[in-house]
């Protein structure tokens, strides 16, 4: 009887593994920006990193004065590495591909095709820096 327990339990476990879909893969980050840096003051308060994460970073300052970091791979299809980029707004990004939107607040889906939002990273603020991980 154990055994028949074991079995169907692993089958269970097997079966509700099956892969995931839009689900942007991990990538190390671990990258260092100055608060000072030029670009926030820029207007947007926005930052876009190339070389880091799946297809670049995105580092927003939102009006409350925090930091968010996301890839800047759009969650829908991410295997076709397609760069979400900053709207019109400056409050949103873009899937040039799907015509998804995301809002920079906290990455959401305000938009479809997309069902996932964007893949956060872990922002750590010091007086000076921003450190962004995963």
């Amino acid at each position: 009887m154990r055994k028949l327990a074991a079995v169907v339990l692993l089958s269970i476990c097997i079966i509700s593994c099956g892969k995931q879909r839009d689900v942007v893969p991990y990538v190390r980050v671990n990258r260092i920006i100055q608060k000072s840096d030029i670009r926030f003051s820029e207007g947007t308060g926005v930052i876009f990193e190339n070389g880091i994460g799946v297809a670049g970073i995105i580092v927003y300052r939102r009006p409350d004065g925090n930091y968010v970091a996301y890839d800047q791979c759009s969650s829908y299809q991410p295997e076709k590495l397609c760069k979400v980029v900053l709207d019109n707004t400056g409050l949103q990004v873009e899937d040039p591909c799907s015509g998804s939107k995301f809002l920079l607040f906290d990455g959401s889906v305000v938009k479809g095709p997309a069902e996932r939002m964007l893949r956060q990273y872990t922002v750590v603020e010091t007086q000076y820096e921003i450190q962004i991980t995963n």
